[in-house]
């Protein structure tokens, strides 16, 4: 991405809300600042000067003729503020509410205009976009720590994304070809359409409303066994434990459902992986070199007994 790339979203956004013409598009005698300092006090109902003015990182000199002409024309009233007489409050008169009632009726209906030609189908995709932009270049947010991650089954389209991060991600890290995403998703499919909830069970791990990590149980083809199929932790979350708490709760799972022992497969390559594997208590047994996913790879058997 460059800086171009940005610039030309933004004139693609400004001119698609109207912001460069805004008093014509919403039929009102206010510019888009003016607005946005009626929008706060309406939801503030009383602040003072300095609030707003870090709130809408506004210049204090602009800001001070800004409300000097909203006094003048009966929008608000300013005084010294009750809780320290060096700040000053700023308050919507009757008129003022109004005003800024008007103004968020017809925003409302711009938008809606707006939306109504997004087919529904594709509002989920717009509304995770938006929420993308606004996590990424917001400073004001801050990311949700990585050991608040929520371990849960997955929601409607969450097993595709499991196929689809194995298949990028051992791409990009491994040089792996499409073979290895094929087999993702003949796993995936399989325990969708098979699982056995009571002994069988998927895990996404959510931060912050996204997938950042997967991992499966299921049934062997050996009696009493279960097998640990498709961990994933996604690199922005990764060295915070994320991978050891998936390996525990699909151990944890496994115990409970009355299985003797959790086995799995990997290859030597992925040493985060078996590093969580052996703290877990999990044992080699076995080790097989093979050609697999265009690359020359040795691949391994660990059991751990439960």
């Amino acid at each position: 991405m460059t800086v171009e790339d940005i610039r030309s979203f933004n004139r693609f956004y400004t001119n698609l809300i109207g912001a460069l013409d805004y008093s014509r598009q919403l039929h009102t005698p206010y510019t888009l600042t003016e607005a946005r300092v009626l929008y706060e006090l309406s939801y503030a109902r009383q602040a003072d000067a300095a609030d707003l003015r870090g709130a809408l990182t506004l210049d204090a000199g602009y800001l001070s003729r800004l409300l000097g002409k909203f006094e003048k024309d009966g929008l608000i009233t300013r005084g010294p503020s009750a809780a320290d007489a060096r700040r000053q409050r700023v308050e919507l008169t009757p008129r003022g509410r109004e005003a800024a009632h008007l103004l968020e009726e017809r925003s409302r209906e711009q938008v809606g205009t707006l939306l109504a030609q997004v087919p529904l189908e594709r509002r989920a995709r717009l509304a995770a976009a938006m929420s993308t932009v606004r996590e990424l270049l917001s400073e004001s947010v801050v990311p949700s720590p990585v050991e608040e991650a929520e371990l849960r089954e997955p929601g409607p389209g969450e097993l595709g994304w499991i196929v689809k991060r194995h298949g990028e991600l051992y791409a990009q890290e491994y040089g792996w070809n499409a073979d290895f995403e094929a087999l993702v998703a003949r796993i995936v499919a399989d325990h969708a359409a098979q699982r056995d909830p009571s002994c069988e069970r998927t895990w996404i791990a959510d931060l912050g409303g996204r997938p950042v990590g997967t991992v499966m149980c299921v049934r062997d083809d050996a009696p009493e066994t279960a097998r640990l199929r498709l961990l994933l932790v996604d690199p922005e979350v990764r060295g915070h434990r994320l991978g050891a708490r998936l390996v525990d709760e699909c151990v944890r799972f496994a115990r409970e459902a009355g299985y003797r022992e959790l086995v799995l497969w990997t290859n030597s390559v992925l040493e985060s992986a078996r590093r969580l594997y052996e703290r877990a208590g999990f044992e080699l047994v076995a080790e097989k070199p093979h050609h697999s996913y265009g690359a020359d790879l040795v691949g391994q058997d660990w059991r751990l007994t439960l």
